[in-house]
């Protein structure tokens, strides 16, 4: 399943990516993605497992882990493993912060496909 931003949160992304002075000066930390995609989607931020690590998004459906494009291989883990967890599907929102990240969003995009992995992905950017 290949989705990208719902058409309610891609324009209030795109608005919020291009005034906040923040990422004029310098790219947002992955918690700034998180809360912005998560409450977006109306999902739980930082759901934290009796273990104590923490899903970085939780929805109705989906255990949803936001990662970095040059980390979508340890994105491929903990999506699956929370959605183990939990007993929600798997989703990965993968951040691409240049256009040279699509090679990433592809290598992932292939591995997903050739495993048959059940997997819900997103990007955000470029």
């Amino acid at each position: 399943m290949i989705t990208t931003l719902n058409k309610i949160t891609t324009p209030i992304f795109a608005l919020i990516m291009a005034t906040s002075p923040t990422v004029i000066r310098a790219q947002p930390a992955e918690s700034w993605y998180q809360q912005v995609w998560c409450e977006g989607m109306d999902g739980k931020i930082e759901h934290r497992l009796p273990d104590g690590r923490r899903i970085d998004c939780l929805t109705d459906q989906y255990a949803i882990e936001i990662e970095f494009a040059r980390k979508w291989q340890e994105a491929i883990g903990q999506s699956l493993n929370y959605s183990m967890l939990t007993g929600k599907k798997a989703g990965i929102v993968l951040v691409l912060k240049a256009t040279e990240d699509q090679t990433h969003w592809q290598q992932l995009l292939t591995v997903i496909e050739h495993y048959t992995l059940p997997i819900k992905v997103w990007k955000l950017g470029p």
